[in-house]
Formats: C-alpha cells, sequence, structure tokens
C-alpha cells in the first residue's frame, strides 16, 4: 500500500499539483509573509516628497500674500496722496474764484476722482507690468513718477480748475471773461494762486521716484525667494 501512495504523490510532484500539507509554500506566499507588517522604503519616500511639496506650496502662498499686501499699500499711498492733491487744488481754485458754492460736491470729487484713477493707472503701468516681468527697474521709477505727477497733480489741478470755474461763471463770483480770450483771462486770474501747486508737483515727483524704486525692490526680492525656494 505504501510504494503505491509514494508513486501517487510523486506523480502529483511532477504534475506540479503539490498537496496542501506537503512541501515548501510557494515563493510569493513566503515573500508576502515575510514583509507583512514591515514599512517600505518607497513609502517613506514618497511621504518625505508630499511633505517637502506641501511645504513649498506654503511658502509661496506666503510671499504671494505678503506681494499681495505691499502691492496694495503701494497703490493706496499713491493714491492717497493723490487726493490730499486734489483737495489743495479744490482749495486753491476756490479761493481764487471767489466760490462759495457746492463745497461739498467739489471737494468729493476732487477727492473721489483722483485717488480712483491714480489706483487704475498705477495697477496697470506699474503692479501688472511688474507681474509680467516685462519691466526693468529704470522703466518701473519711469512709470510711477509719471503716475504720480499726472494723476496726481495735472488731473486734480484741471479737475478743479474746471468745476470751480464753471461755478464762477454761474455765480457771477468774478468778472465774465471777454469773448475770444477765456482760456487766457482765466489763466492770468488764476497765475499765481496756481503757482502753490508746485509743493505738490515736487513732492509728487519725488515720491513717485521713491515708491518706484521701492516697488521694484520688493518684487525682486519675493522672485528671488520664490526661484531659490525652487
Amino acid at each position: 500500500m505504501a510504494a503505491p501512495r509514494r508513486g501517487a504523490e510523486a506523480d502529483l510532484r511532477d504534475k506540479g499539483a503539490v498537496p496542501a500539507g506537503a512541501g515548501g509554500a510557494p515563493e510569493d506566499i513566503k515573500m508576502a509573509t515575510y514583509t507583512h507588517g514591515q514599512h517600505s522604503p518607497f513609502l517613506g519616500d514618497a511621504n518625505l516628497r508630499t511633505s517637502m511639496v506641501i511645504e513649498m506650496i506654503e511658502k509661496k502662498i506666503e510671499y504671494l500674500r505678503t506681494e499681495k499686501t505691499l502691492n496694495i499699500y503701494r497703490t493706496m499711498v499713491i493714491g492717497t496722496t493723490a487726493s490730499f492733491s486734489g483737495l489743495l487744488a479744490n482749495f486753491i481754485f476756490r479761493h481764487c474764484f471767489r466760490v462759495n458754492h457746492g463745497a461739498l460736491r467739489t471737494y468729493a470729487s476732487l477727492t473721489t476722482l483722483p485717488f480712483l484713477s491714480t489706483i487704475v493707472a498705477y495697477k496697470l503701468l506699474v503692479t501688472d507690468a511688474l507681474k509680467s516681468g516685462n519691466i526693468s527697474q529704470e522703466n518701473c521709477v519711469l512709470r510711477s513718477s509719471l503716475v504720480s505727477i499726472a494723476c496726481g497733480v495735472l488731473y486734480p489741478t484741471a479737475l478743479a480748475f474746471s468745476k470751480n470755474g464753471r461755478l464762477a461763471v454761474k455765480y457771477h463770483t468774478v468778472p465774465l471773461p471777454p469773448k475770444g480770450r477765456v482760456l487766457l483771462y482765466w489763466v492770468t486770474l488764476c497765475q499765481t494762486e496756481v503757482k502753490a501747486m508746485l509743493i505738490p508737483l515736487v513732492f509728487q515727483a519725488a515720491f513717485g521716484i521713491y515708491n518706484g524704486i521701492e516697488h521694484y525692490a520688493i518684487f525682486e526680492s519675493t522672485l528671488e525667494k520664490t526661484v531659490h525656494e525652487d
């Protein structure tokens, strides 16, 4: 009886069919048994890479948040200086034209309009240009100073001259100009007071140059930190 049984087992081994309790287990089962409960080195590397990527993303978000805050701060400051220039221009021309009517309306418009125009112009010409990377430091300073002068002095001066001149004509607070010499008459009438606008002109030019230099330095520092982290 034993001989036939051994012969049957030998035939089964030759055919690749091993009984459950006989012989050794397959290699994949042994490997699975050996590695069960142990951490794979590839899993640790993946976790390390994930943590590094998350840290880099957090730092970039922090840099971008800081840059955005500084951009808003710079824009708000230059817009506020334009508002003060509008207030000064309105005060000068109201005194020049001897206008006592519509004070609230003129002061509100001379404060709001230069502020908004300066913010929009500075964002388009300076901030967006810096973000695109198509602007040098000299160009940034030039644009900042031009925006500061044009929107912070020239525009408020022209606006105050126009609004208060209309009020002067409407309420006859000053003699009407002769026909054909309207502009020359108004300029001659206000030439002494207009010289006072040289003060905000110089201030806005200097502040525009300083603001452009500082803004470009902040942008360059943020860019270098981002590249270094990459």
